[in-house]
């Protein structure tokens, strides 16, 4: 392997990763100069990079084939970070120091390129130095200590020579740029935090969300979204949101209505806001210009036999019409006549193409049907492949972020751009998002609503911007497993525990903590309790800003039936928040049950270390408490992975909606609608519906109604074990892992 380096700006990640992977290069040789490319093994083609990051995962993909999904997404993850680690250096270093607290190394039990990538740049940070002298990051300075001991990076280091030191010594502020060619082959600077966007220019980048006013949003459009949200912030760019209404028959005024709400539920702010109707008058001009240049044709081929044609790479007969013919067609076509809905109007590209799309596709429609905004204005309206490369160019997009599914079409897209003699934007695919257990077809998920599989667009179970939020995915949450893939082209299916497991590192640090408790708890009778009295007890042991709620205790506690089984008399047994309680005796029924307790505090003993930890609640009218309903989900579609033409409706039927009650803490009346919190050993939780006071019509409280949020741990659902567990015994199982 051969890598070159640019002296000026020293690929230091890099350079340890090529270490790292030298056993699997077998040789590698460095070469100092003012290029940047590698040269695998087994290869003769340099490929070139434009940042350390860049050659860090061209290396990573050669060498590491191993890689399971979840370890690939944190790597991307920390490859990502180290992008931006040095830009916000306060913030990034917290939140670096917080992640490194229980753990050695980012990624598993070993060094990888994440190590490799976010050490580099530390190292080389004047900024760090400088903040390391105040306020010492502990564990940083340890892990940095370990990575740096480690022989590739040790022996990577001292390899490097003297006036590169020296350069990474120095004030960098265009470091995390990255060098692309542009057309005429010269190198020119382009920083970003997403160094992969090929011609991006601080600034200047412009790109567009153009979603069809057809459905509510889903996880997939929210990728695109938050991608494109992405590059703006990173470029300091403007950010396009477009309604794609080329379709009259799909538009939907209320649908847009709940796409802009969605779009602030993601807490994207676009810049501008426009639809392509509004230059539907000038893409008539273009289509009529491409009808007298020849360079399309107006056809009354039926649909099927087109498609069939297009397949069989046979030309049209209306192919070779004249201009007159076909202008007068036109013309048909603009009045919505009888003649002009048979017709449809065809670029005139390739029939021979070996690229379908580019066999003569249809540009324009005719369609009498009323438009949402241009009312009956129009009666041909654009197809979206003609409309998209018109309205990017116009609008002055100079990135068209979009999925691999188009890149057959990206042709056609240029094709466009040139005859019509336009700006040309620049394409960048990214791999669509694909879930486990999930379907993201607007037709297939209007199926779920209208057959009432669902409660709406919003259920916790649907893949829905609305429905993820509801369940409890945060906004950061989805933001950060979005940026772990970052704008990668590799096609994977992505399980839920990924994103639910990213989610839980947003809420675990902010969720306050409470307890709840099931249905007929059993009584704990303590000794030498005199009356009821109060504690001052932190929300969060960790997180002091979380702030502080009051707990009763009384004579009578109440604990859970399954704790209550695992307690032995004359041994403590640690109440959470109170102290270690002595059981002396236990109660049971003849068939086991507890039926109660008697105890002795023993506040005074504070090892904690080998006692059962147990949650409880006072049994006192000064602790009234909250009805309480917990709602667990699992996914609507049994089979992990669907294959193509597979019917998912094999896979439904099945129970996805359990509901729990429980007996909650006085505290919980506190919590609003949308608050994330943790009911102690049991998990994460989103409240639903508030607790609220009885109604002085019905006389009737409203119990708090809390959705389970998962995260990325707990695999079985409940109905999916053995039947010999009760319910009550599997939520508390679970709420004990």
């Amino acid at each position: 392997m051969k890598v070159l380096c640019n002296k000026a700006n020293p690929p230091l990640g890099g350079l340890l990763a090529a270490e790292f992977y030298r056993a699997s290069a077998k040789n590698v040789e460095i070469v100092w100069g003012s290029e940047s490319s590698v040269t695998l093994p087994n290869s003769t083609k340099a490929l070139p990079y434009g940042t350390s990051n860049d050659l860090i995962r061209i290396l990573e993909n050669a060498f590491n084939k191993s890689v399971g999904p979840l370890q690939r997404v944190t790597m991307n993850h920390w490859l990502s970070f180290s992008l931006i680690l040095d830009e916000e250096i306060p913030k990034s270093v917290e939140y670096l120091d917080k992640i490194l607290g229980p753990l050695t190394y980012l990624v598993g039990e070993s060094l990888t390129v994440s190590d490799l990538a976010v050490f580099s740049v530390l190292y080389a940070s004047n900024k760090f130095k400088e903040l390391s002298v105040s306020n010492p990051p502990k564990n940083i300075k340890r892990w940095m200590k370990l990575v740096q001991a480690q022989e590739p990076v040790s022996k990577a280091l001292k390899e490097l020579p003297s006036d590169v030191l020296e350069s990474l010594s120095k004030p960098s502020p265009r470091r995390s740029s990255s060098v692309v060619k542009d057309v005429t082959g010269s190198g020119r600077q382009q920083e970003g935090k997403f160094v992969d966007l090929p011609h991006a220019e601080m600034g200047k980048v412009v790109v567009r969300f153009p979603p069809e006013a057809s459905g509510y949003l889903h996880i997939g459009h929210a990728k695109a979204a938050l991608l494109n949200q992405y590059y703006q912030q990173a470029f300091e760019g403007k950010l396009i949101m477009r309604f794609d209404d080329t379709n009259p028959a799909k538009e939907n005024a209320e649908f847009e209505k709940v796409i802009l709400e969605d779009v602030e539920m993601l807490e994207i702010k676009p810049d501008l806001f426009t639809h392509t109707s509004q230059y539907f008058d000038l893409m008539l001009q273009y289509c009529e210009k491409l009808i007298k240049e020849g360079k399309a044709f107006v056809d009354d081929t039926p649909a099927e036999q087109m498609k069939n044609e297009r397949e069989q790479k046979i030309e049209s007969k209306n192919r070779n019409n004249s201009v007159e013919k076909n202008l007068q067609l036109w013309e048909e076509m603009k009045k919505g006549s009888a003649i002009g809905v048979q017709n449809c109007v065809r670029a005139k590209i390739d029939m021979q193409s070996t690229n379908g799309c580019m066999r003569d596709p249809t540009i324009y429609r005719c369609k009498p049907e009323p438009h949402p905004r241009t009312g009956t204005k129009y009666k041909v309206y654009p197809t979206y492949d003609f409309a998209c490369p018109i309205v990017d160019a116009i609008e002055d997009v100079t990135h068209v972020l979009r999925t691999m599914e188009y890149h057959d079409r990206d042709p056609q897209f240029y094709w466009f751009i040139d005859v019509l003699g336009l700006r040309k934007p620049y394409i960048w695919e990214y791999s669509r998002l694909s879930m486990t257990n999930t379907v993201l077809s607007k037709r297939k998920l209007t199926w779920f609503v209208q057959q009432g599989l669902v409660d709406g667009w919003d259920d916790p179970r649907m893949p829905t911007v609305r429905g993820v939020l509801r369940r409890g995915l945060t906004v950061e949450g989805l933001r950060q497993f979005i940026q772990a893939q970052g704008s990668s082209r590799s096609v994977v299916f992505m399980e839920w525990d990924k994103i639910w497991a990213i989610n839980k590192k947003v809420i675990d640090p902010i969720a306050p903590r409470y307890t709840a408790l099931e249905i007929n708890p059993v009584p704990v009778n303590l000794k030498g309790i005199q009356g009821d009295s109060t504690l001052n007890v932190a929300l969060h042991p960790k997180n002091p800003n979380v702030g502080n709620k009051t707990v009763w205790v009384s004579k009578r506690l109440l604990i859970d039936q399954v704790d209550a089984k695992t307690l032995k008399e004359g041994e403590n047994a640690t109440f959470i928040n109170y102290g270690n309680i002595i059981i002396e005796k236990i109660h049971k029924a003849a068939d086991g049950t507890v039926t109660s307790i008697d105890a002795t505090p023993n506040l005074e003993n504070k090892d904690y270390k080998k006692t059962l930890k147990l949650t409880w609640l006072a049994d006192t009218p000064q602790s009234p408490m909250v009805e309480t309903y917990c709602v667990y989900f699992d996914h609507i579609i049994s089979k992990p992975l669907l294959a193509k033409d597979e019917d998912f409706k094999q896979y439904i039927g099945h129970q996805t909606r359990w509901e729990i009650p429980m007996l909650g803490e006085p505290e919980l009346s506190k919590l609003k609608v949308g608050d994330i919190i943790q009911l102690q050993r049991r998990g994460f939780f989103r409240v639903d519906v508030a607790a609220a006071p009885p109604s002085p019509h019905t006389s009737r409280a409203t119990p708090l109604v809390l959705f389970h949020v998962p995260d990325g741990h707990t695999k079985e659902m409940p109905g999916q074990v053995s039947e010999s567990y009760s319910m009550q015994t599997l939520i508390t199982r679970r709420g004990n892992r």
